[in-house]
């Protein structure tokens, strides 16, 4: 036998096909109700009907209408215009409740940010090499982040000399070739501040949704781990080892399919906890630090008490005690 059942009605068929027991839906058929059921009935969930016959044929294989391949009564022209705006209601409910979804929220911070970040670092690539030609006796490395707000303030190729405290070549430039030059620095100026609008917003964002790995691991990097993992749900229950390669994907994979050797650390490099301290005791801060973010994710996700300065400091001793554990590489590295 097998049970299959939509919003309106649920049935028992036997072997041969034939319906044996059915239960139609009494209830008030408004739009509210009906979305609620499509709802139930996509994430595979009996309805009211559905769960009374299961229960008067315990031995029942449950199935759904898509799948049954069975005669299923068909919807008359009323039904099928409840049906139209229950799915614009269910549709409506969904883009509601992702709107207060911060994990969806952090997903597009986090991916304005990067893809500003690296718009912004070629913009200023082209001034600085742009401007370059003007300027001589510039150092363009040292002093590359000057460039372009000296640019966007300058009316002229003297002034822009001049506020660099730099020689400039005699060349005259034409008004449209200023133009073209300080334009250019100008959007590199505010593309940099709307990254650093975004970048407040993420660590707020951040700080709210993740309170004991963003006092861990900082708000940016919780939220770029959290976002990598499609989630903080699904973070919280990722193991230690999982987050500590959280970003090296790419590694990893080419680790399994040509044997190279495995990542042992992903976005969490980052953190100067590992990225300042000597290559050789990386991979073991890494391990610590991924297990310690394991443990913060899980309290924040499961509303447990967030940490607090202390456990970070004692966290920071943890690191100074493998730092001073293994002062040079070991002999099998050298």
């Amino acid at each position: 036998m097998k049970l299959v059942w939509d919003w309106r009605l649920a049935r028992i068929y036997d072997a041969e096909g034939i319906c044996i027991d059915e239960i139609w839906w009494s209830g008030n058929q408004t739009i509210d109700l009906i979305a609620t059921r499509l709802s139930l009935i996509s994430k595979m969930r009996m309805t009211d009907e559905a769960r009374t016959l299961s229960q008067r044929f315990p031995e029942v294989i449950k199935s759904s209408p898509i799948e049954s391949g069975v005669n299923w009564p068909a919807l008359d022209e009323y039904e099928q215009d409840l049906l139209h705006e229950a799915t614009l209601k269910l549709a409506a409910r969904g883009v509601a409740a992702t709107a207060h979804d911060p994990d969806r929220r952090l997903e597009h911070l986090v991916r304005a940010m990067d893809e500003l970040r690296t718009s912004q670092n070629t913009l200023e690539s082209r001034i600085v090499e742009w401007a370059g030609l003007f300027l001589p006796t510039l150092d363009l490395d040292s002093r590359r982040s000057e460039i372009a707000p000296a640019c966007s303030k300058a009316s002229n190729l003297s002034e822009l000399g001049q506020s660099l405290d730099t020689d400039f070549s005699d060349v005259e430039l034409g008004k449209a070739e200023w133009a073209s030059v300080h334009g250019w620095s100008v959007m590199t100026v505010e593309l940099e501040q709307q990254i650093v609008n975004i970048e407040l917003a993420v660590r707020e964002l951040a700080t709210s949704h993740l309170p004991s790995l963003s006092i861990l691991l900082g708000p940016i990097l919780a939220a770029r781990l959290s976002v990598t993992a499609h989630g903080r749900a699904r973070l919280a229950r990722l193991p230690a080892g999982t987050i500590q390669i959280l970003g090296a994907e790419k590694a990893f994979f080419t680790h399994i399919k040509q044997g190279t050797d495995p990542p042992k650390h992903g976005h969490i490099f980052q953190h100067p906890w590992i990225c300042r301290n000597p290559r050789w005791i990386r991979g073991k801060i890494s391990r610590m630090l991924a297990a310690k973010a394991a443990i913060a994710v899980r309290l924040d996700h499961f509303q447990g008490e967030p940490w607090t300065n202390k456990e970070i400091t004692e966290i920071e001793h943890a690191v100074k005690l493998i730092r001073e554990k293994h002062p040079s590489p070991s002999s099998r590295r050298r």
